[in-house]
């Protein structure tokens, strides 16, 4: 039997973990200027949302220098990162860009894990269903049963066999790039300290390549880029016309609209009903899971920037420095209150992801 003060060194190490969690967006950060100088916080924000270039590979093209028309060019649809050489600065125009960013390389890292995690408890249940398995397995066959039957198969009117696959990964997928987005900059700290050990100081340049230290873990969080949300939204919209012609055949060129719409109004209702309406359902899932993995990180981030102000100004005599305490301590607290909002807000807009997508696709298999 375990006593109750066995328990103590367990909760003061996850206090401990927490408050790094909490403080670790900002820690990596160049140290905070002195007192009476004033603190930006715009590009704080900007190094921890925007991604960067960890491994440069570019298809074809050429090297353009700062000076020259192309450089200063901005295309309207594929993002012009900047890289430096010896020579200094210069962009690719033309070819195919095939950059290793921080986010692509999050969602190298988590489609690892959850590939490594998932086929070891898929092992672990299917190999003796007799057998007890561990809390990890025993936790992931929960969650996948009661996806499947609460969740899937309701949705789709018992037609989800064929879809569970993917929506269930689709869950994962999700859930796991959302938590994995809240863990610390583990390769910001790898680049501070193999700057401590041999003195050479990587210079942050906007857009430019990162240390490849960086690729241990980026720290940022893959679903809260409009390109990764758009892409999982266009599979469901392309999935709700596919579903649509597999169980209603040509018909659902027709039966889209509903029943007793009059024949005036049929035109509008068909291109609301049949074009209109699934990319109006992609948009929404897109904004939605972007906006709520933004918005959180943005929160612990203003939250976390009151310490580097409050650091940043001078507080005279007991009860500045009281007050400045105070102000430390409140914004630490509400940065830790609001990660753990997160995670319960990761683990919701996975659910409501895969839940919508089931929806969308189950209601267009029988007209209504």
């Amino acid at each position: 039997m375990y006593s109750r003060k066995s328990f103590v060194p367990l909760r003061v190490l996850f206090g401990v973990i927490v408050l790094v969690l909490a403080i670790s967006p900002l820690a990596a950060e160049p140290e905070a200027q002195g007192h009476g100088e004033s603190f930006e916080f715009n590009p704080i924000l900007v190094h921890h949302l925007m991604d960067s270039v960890i491994f440069e590979l570019h298809l074809g093209g050429q090297k353009v220098r700062p000076g020259s028309p192309e450089f200063e060019a901005h295309t309207r649809f594929v993002k012009s990162y900047t890289f430096r050489d010896e020579q200094g600065l210069y962009r690719w125009h033309g070819g195919v860009p095939m950059h290793i960013t921080r986010r692509v390389m999050a969602m190298f890292i988590m489609g690892g894990v959850l590939f490594l995690l998932l086929f070891y408890a898929a092992r672990r249940i299917a190999g003796n269903p007799r057998r007890i398995n561990s809390k990890f397995a025993n936790a992931i066959e929960a969650l996948v049963q009661w996806m499947r039957a609460e969740v899937i198969e309701p949705s789709m009117e018992g037609h989800s066999r064929g879809f569970q696959p993917y929506i269930l990964t689709l869950f994962f997928f999700i859930l796991f790039c959302n938590l994995g987005g809240l863990l610390p900059p583990i390769g910001e700290a790898a680049v501070k300290i193999e700057s401590a050990i041999t003195g050479h100081h990587h210079e942050h340049v906007t857009g430019a390549t990162e240390p490849a230290l960086l690729a241990i873990w980026p720290a940022i969080t893959a679903t809260g880029d409009i390109s990764v949300t758009v892409t999982l939204s266009l599979i469901t919209v392309l999935m709700i016309w596919i579903t649509g012609f597999r169980y209603q055949g040509f018909q659902f060129l027709w039966t889209s609209v509903p029943g007793g719409v009059p024949i005036a109004l049929f035109p509008l209702m068909w291109v609301l009903e049949f074009l209109v309406s699934p990319i109006a359902k992609g948009f929404a899932l897109t904004i939605r899971l972007l906006a709520n993995m933004t918005g959180g990180h943005v929160i612990i981030l203003a939250l976390l920037g009151f310490v580097f102000q409050v650091k940043s100004m001078w507080f005279g005599g007991p009860i500045g420095i009281f007050g400045g305490a105070g102000i430390t301590l409140a914004s630490v607290g509400g940065a830790i209150a609001i990660y753990f909002l997160e995670i319960m807000v990761g683990f919701l807009q996975a659910f409501i992801f895969a839940m919508l997508t089931a929806l969308f696709v189950g209601s267009v298999m029988h007209r209504h």
